[in-house]
């Protein structure tokens, strides 16, 4: 992408994101996805940046958006939900396009059951960011932002 082009950041949503604002509101809370998306919308658009954003429940069809991002994209966002623990597709898929991507999670993995505090994923992004509701995807888009801004300063191809 050329220094002077908007950034493009891909978000993706995992499974059962889209039941966000109904389901388990005391662990999600009441904002929905779309919500969600029109708060990344604006952040990104504030930033200069372009962001198109997806939601699947669907294990292949989020490493077919991995997999198309590597051409369209110079950052994902990521709530892998689920997927988080168990997809090792989805982990070899952001380690295979070599995009910068940082996991978000709505709630803290880390305070729930302990089979949700193994990220598989994690390991392939830059970092991850839970526990702060809705705003942690709006630090995952800040920290994307900021790392390809960095990217571009120097000069340097994308690592994660």
């Amino acid at each position: 992408m050329s220094q002077n082009s908007p950034i493009r950041i891909l978000v993706i949503h995992g499974p059962n994101l889209n039941l966000l604002g109904t389901r388990q509101p005391e662990i999600y809370g009441r904002t929905t996805l779309a919500d969600i998306n029109a708060l990344l919308r604006r952040r990104a658009q504030d930033a200069g940046a372009k962001l198109d954003s997806v939601q699947s429940n669907v294990e292949g069809e989020i490493v077919t958006h991995i997999q198309n991002a590597a051409t369209r994209y110079e950052a994902i966002v990521i709530n892998p939900a689920a997927y988080t623990h168990t997809s090792i597709a989805i982990r070899d898929a952001i380690e295979a396009v070599g995009l910068p991507t940082v996991e978000v999670h709505l709630s803290n993995v880390h305070a729930r059951e302990p089979f949700r505090h193994t990220s598989v994923t994690a390991a392939k992004c830059l970092g991850q960011i839970c526990g702060f509701g809705a705003q942690s995807y709006s630090l995952g888009l800040d920290a994307a932002l900021a790392h390809v801004k960095g990217l571009r300063s120097s000069n340097q191809e994308p690592i994660s």
